[in-house]
């Protein structure tokens, strides 16, 4: 919980500092892009990896490091005297998050069970609502209060002292290392090669291709890579060697729905939030502050929502998700139609509404989704099953941070007056709503699958599995509701 506040708070805080970044260090559009997305693709390379190696070898001291890491370069961030020292920050920053949080997730595999898990899970979503909701109004109020040279230097210092409390915090409370994998060899060519798809699925969206001839060489290189995964993961399989990617992964269904489910959530929730950031303060005008009190509302639903979602859980079950998803199109669709229709007058305060919506579907729909993820994630793949999941969000997250604000800017960017930029809003909140009925719809679709069997274990010549791994929950086992 304090390394979800802590990781979440910096990338809150982030989204309202980066005008004033813009201008004290004279950026330009591609350094602001990658000081932004950056942190979101190392994030993302680091999880499987991250969770790989915490299967392997323990989490502790992955977790300390990483945190350790996180705080060294965020310090270096907000000393930088230039975009291009931010930036390196930034993406060593957003690997070491990304080993901290796999760490997280294949703790709270090895530590919980069932609905405990759930509950786990949870609150770790509450406290990511409430880092959310604090992050933009303290960003606000830092850059007003101290001006743009300060005031974002400032900012990215909020998540110091949050470093150096988890630090202490994971000395004395968390588990001894133990290795949970039955292979205590890395499979670096499998990792390699994952690292390599989600590197060339993530880098065209922050670049923008500037030729159709880019893109396809880009997607030809994806599907290059994706198919040497495969057949390397096929012949480490038949050679007796744990895979990089569990069998009982990739045959569990609702294992590969719940994580397209997420991705689309995910996606569509960080894409709204951001055309919401641009249109408050380049459509209406408003300053920073009043844009993150606008945003507040949908953190602090979220938050409280999630604490209470698990009461929903255990009336209606996996149905939960479906009924978030529902709720957020509503959202969506609402968000859309007041921007259209709303006197300008009384826009702020209605906005303010619709996120409180948002916040409520999110907190319904994004802890019940990942517990029922990761529930069909086999105890020695633990961390890579976690690593998996955050890792095809952060896909979708470049994905979604590049498509859906090149709508809303499409549209606005017509000719002067005629309410462009609310039009455009509209048209980014209709795209959010496909992409939830996407989300929707799968989740329907998992919810009448029948229950996966649990998978065989693959054999591995050399086996090293703990004493205690006997007596761990089944891979699929769930305690009823």
């Amino acid at each position: 919980m304090a390394a979800g506040a802590t990781t979440l708070l910096d990338q809150a805080v982030l989204t309202i500092a980066v005008p004033s970044m813009r201008q004290s260090l004279g950026a330009t559009g591609a350094d602001v892009q990658w000081i932004v997305a950056g942190y979101s693709l190392a994030f993302g390379l680091a999880l499987v990896p991250g969770g790989s190696l915490g299967d392997l070898y323990g989490r502790k001291h992955l977790f300390m490091t990483g945190m350790a890491v996180f705080l060294l370069a965020g310090l270096t961030a907000a000393t930088a005297a230039g975009p291009g020292t931010v930036i390196g920050a930034r993406l060593a920053q957003g690997a070491a998050a990304g080993l901290v949080n796999a760490q997280v997730i294949g703790t709270i595999q090895d530590v919980f069970h069932g609905q405990s898990r759930g509950r786990a899970l949870g609150r770790y979503a509450v406290t990511g609502g409430v880092a959310t909701a604090l992050g933009p109004p303290l960003g606000g109020a830092l850059v007003a209060g101290l001006g743009a040279e300060q005031g974002w230097r400032c900012c990215l210092l909020l998540s110091a002292p949050g470093a150096v409390l988890t630090l202490v915090l994971a000395g004395r409370r968390l588990p001894p290392p133990r290795r949970t994998a039955r292979n205590a060899r890395l499979d670096v060519l499998g990792l390699s090669l994952l690292c390599g798809c989600a590197l060339t699925l993530m880098v065209p969206f922050i670049r923008t291709p500037d030729s159709g001839g880019q893109a396809l060489l880009w997607g030809t290189l994806v599907c290059a890579l994706a198919s040497a995964l495969a057949v390397q993961q096929r012949r480490r399989v038949r050679r007796g060697r744990q895979p990089l990617v569990h069998p009982a992964l990739t045959s569990s269904k609702p294992y590969m729905l719940g994580t397209a489910v997420a991705m689309a959530q995910f996606g569509s929730s960080l894409a709204a939030f951001l055309v919401l950031t641009v249109f408050l303060q380049d459509g209406l005008g408003l300053s920073a502050l009043l844009t993150a009190v606008i945003t507040l509302p949908g953190a602090v639903g979220m938050g409280v929502s999630s604490a209470l979602a698990w009461r929903l859980v255990r009336r209606i079950g996996p149905r939960t998700v479906t009924v978030g998803l529902a709720l957020g199109i509503g959202a969506s669709l609402t968000g859309a139609a007041v921007a259209l229709w709303v006197p300008t007058a009384v826009l702020p305060m209605a906005l303010a509404g619709t996120q409180l919506l948002s916040g409520v579907a999110g907190g319904v729909t994004v802890s019940p989704n990942q517990a029922q993820v990761l529930e069909h994630a086999p105890p020695q793949a633990a961390g890579v099953g976690g690593g998996i999941l955050q890792m095809a969000q952060r896909i979708a997250a470049a994905v979604c941070l590049t498509a859906v604000p090149a709508v809303y800017l499409h549209i606005a960017s017509g000719a002067p007056g005629g309410g462009h930029d609310r039009a455009g809003y509209a048209l980014a909140c209709c795209v959010c709503s496909a992409l939830l009925g996407v989300a929707l719809l799968l989740s329907v679709r998992r919810g009448a699958a029948p229950p996966s069997r649990p998978s065989a274990p693959v054999p591995v010549r050399r086996a090293a599995s703990h004493p205690t791994e006997a007596h761990r929950t089944p891979p699929n086992a769930t305690e009823p509701s």
